[in-house]
């Protein structure tokens, strides 16, 4: 239990900032998961359109923290070449 009145605020916010950040986490996932289901269906017209936004989506999930700016790149990175990858 926290004891002053500055610490109990501060639980009050970490309640809420810790759903924000797996809203944003989930969010992430599902993009990248959507991605890799047109990668799998080898349909790369769809997976193209889509990647400005996992890149968008990826790097403001980034910008706050959530997941590290190199993972995020990283992801970003891999996805990207899965894609030109494919015939």
């Amino acid at each position: 239990m926290p004891n002053t009145k500055s610490a109990i605020r501060r639980v009050r916010r970490v309640k809420i900032q810790s759903i924000v950040n797996k809203i944003r986490k989930s969010k992430s996932k599902a993009i990248s998961k959507k991605i890799n289901l047109l990668i799998e269906k080898k349909n790369k017209k769809e997976a193209l359109k889509l990647l400005p936004k996992l890149n968008s989506t990826l790097m403001k999930i980034a910008k706050t923290g959530v997941l590290n700016k190199k993972t995020a790149s990283r992801n970003i990175s891999r996805l990207t070449k899965k894609i030109y990858l494919l015939k």
